[in-house]
């Protein structure tokens, strides 16, 4: 357990920062699903459209430090490739 002020508000801080990771996580899985069941279905301009309201969320949670930027960059490229190949 914390002892020092210091050590204690490190805590606080923590805790204030993983809430606030967790829900950019849990956002980012949201619009990547919302991908994903686009193409699952068949519906091309669906999956374009969700995949152009995902890239957005990927670069954001990338820039913040909730994923690698490789790994949003990753997702993106394979998720596009997909959209593409439905045409």
């Amino acid at each position: 357990m914390a002892n020092t002020p210091s050590a204690k508000k490190a805590v606080r801080k923590i805790a204030a920062r993983t809430a606030v990771n967790k829900s950019r996580r849990s956002r980012v899985r949201t619009y990547l699903r919302k991908v994903e069941e686009a193409i699952a279905s068949g519906n091309q301009t669906g999956a374009a459209e969700a995949l152009k309201a995902a890239q957005p969320e990927l670069a954001r949670a990338a820039q913040h430090g909730v994923w690698h930027r490789n790994t949003a960059s990753r997702k993106v490229s394979r998720l596009a490739a997909r959209v593409k190949a439905m045409a």
